[in-house]
């Protein structure tokens, strides 16, 4: 049986797992989802990794932050950095889902010496809001709106294929009824327009190898969005796969074999000495 550990940071208290031993891999999942998100491809990615997956504060099993009123994308960020840190993870790959992959980003900048690899899928970090995304992000924001909003939004944006898909919608649409749900929601949204959440003028300090892989069935995240990622890091790769905006739960074994050969690379590179 998995067992549940929790780790107090400057946000609030999270709930993860922490199972395996070598190389680290840590999950980072998105808005008013949770780490089950990636059950589909836990068991591949853990195979001779010592695999770690969080829940943001307000999400999953961890309680609500301590401001969660005014708890944001970037606050979420921040939590990634002290998990990390206190963890003292190296050699490690980041694997983040929307928010989660912003998260991701982030660490990649700001601790570079401790990513070997990233992976995003359909993350957020380097989009230019305009009036109309501005207006939605700010709707969203209201717990009334995103109780009634979110449960056409997330079909939307998952476009299900498999039973796993469907019960990300379940889950979300569930949670977002929740009082505790719609107010770590609507927190959230209107952040991501925020200055602290645009990473595209740190986008250059990004160094470590960087997949970014993209469902392009996703009706609120076009491809043009993940080509503008990619563009912004150097040297990044680019997957567009036909799936929602959890790739991994719409199409886990086309999407892992882009991923392990991937994680496998990056991490033995980093233990390479160099020549």
């Amino acid at each position: 049986m998995t067992r549940t550990l929790s780790m107090d940071t400057s946000v609030g208290t999270v709930s993860y797992t922490d199972e395996g031993s070598g190389p680290p891999i840590l999950l980072l999942h998105a808005t008013l989802h949770d780490r089950s998100d990636f059950a589909p491809v836990y068991a591949a990615l853990a195979e001779g990794r010592r695999i770690l997956a969080v829940d943001w504060p307000g999400h999953g099993t961890s309680p609500l932050p301590r401001d969660p009123d005014h708890t944001g994308a970037f606050k979420f960020g921040t939590v990634a950095e002290e998990f990390v840190d206190r963890l003292e993870l190296r050699n490690l790959v980041v694997l983040g889902n929307s928010v989660g992959g912003y998260a991701a980003c982030r660490l990649a900048i700001t601790r570079a010496d401790r990513i070997a690899g990233l992976v995003v899928v359909n993350g957020s970090g380097f989009l230019r809001y305009n009036p109309a995304t501005r207006a939605f992000c700010a709707l969203m924001g209201h717990p009334r709106a995103i109780r009634r909003l979110s449960p056409l939004f997330a079909r939307a944006y998952m476009a299900p294929q498999t039973a796993e898909d469907r019960e990300i919608i379940r889950k979300v649409t569930a949670r977002v009824r929740t009082t505790d749900g719609a107010r770590t929601a609507a927190a959230l949204w209107p952040s991501f327009p925020g200055p602290g959440n645009d990473l595209r003028d740190r986008a250059a300090k990004i160094t470590a190898p960087t997949l970014i892989t993209w469902g392009e069935r996703d009706l609120t995240s076009p491809v043009r969005w993940g080509r503008a990622v990619h563009r912004a890091i150097a040297g990044s790769t680019f997957v567009a796969m036909p799936a929602g905006h959890v790739v991994f739960s719409s199409a886990p074994e086309a999407w892992l074999g882009h991923v392990l050969p991937f994680v496998q690379a990056a991490q033995r590179a980093q233990l390479s000495p160099p020549r």
